[in-house]
């Protein structure tokens, strides 16, 4: 008896269209290609996002959203199943797992890596909700750091952008060819002590 074959879900869309992007790049990959890969219709693909745009941007979407679940255990202070972590730990903690992230992704697969600035690129708004959700992650931090007596920040929120700001070369996508350099990694601990220096209380 053959095997019943797995309903179309938008999930089996975005992981077939991630690897038609990654064979194919952004350029000449179709969402045809990406029916055939599922081995249905393109008009089926058409169900569940309408156009070529918005499967491109839900992609995108979830590539930059497997960053920000990664990082909410340690904003709740429980990264590592410790809820006892104080908030200068935990702010160390979710910077050096940002930018391991995102390294991961630049070495890991330098192609898709490519793709998926390109997409970004085009889909501003996704990118958008990622930082705003990223300076929010930052900001609660900051919040239980001021809320402990542990940092001195009038306004959690601007706070939380200028950390995200100042420590952009260790994770916006454009300084990736710098990551793997000698010193990288004793510069990432310079900034993070000097920017801890600056909201101790």
């Amino acid at each position: 008896m053959a095997p019943t074959p797995q309903p179309l879900t938008a999930e089996r869309i975005l992981e077939a269209t991630e690897e038609v992007l990654r064979r194919h790049g952004p350029a000449k990959a179709t969402v045809v290609d990406v029916a055939r890969a599922l081995g249905v219709s393109h008009g089926s693909v058409y169900r569940h996002f309408r156009t070529k745009a918005a499967l491109r941007e839900a992609v995108t979407k979830r590539w930059l959203d497997r960053t920000s679940e990664s990082l909410s255990g340690i904003v709740a202070g429980d990264g590592n199943g410790d809820g006892g972590r104080d908030p200068e730990t935990r702010l160390r903690d979710w910077f050096s797992a940002l930018f391991a992230a995102k390294r991961r992704k630049a070495g890991d697969d330098p192609e898709l890596f490519a793709t998926y600035m390109v997409l970004t690129e085009e889909n501003g708004d996704a990118v958008g909700e990622h930082i705003a959700d990223l300076v929010g992650q930052l900001r609660r931090i900051v919040q239980a750091g001021v809320d402990a007596g542990a940092f001195a920040a009038d306004d959690p929120e601007t706070t939380a952008r200028a950390l995200f700001h100042a420590s952009r070369r260790f994770h916006d996508p454009r300084y990736a060819p710098e990551w793997e350099q000698p010193g990288t990694e004793d510069d990432f601990r310079a900034v993070m002590d000097l920017l801890l220096r600056g909201l101790r209380a």
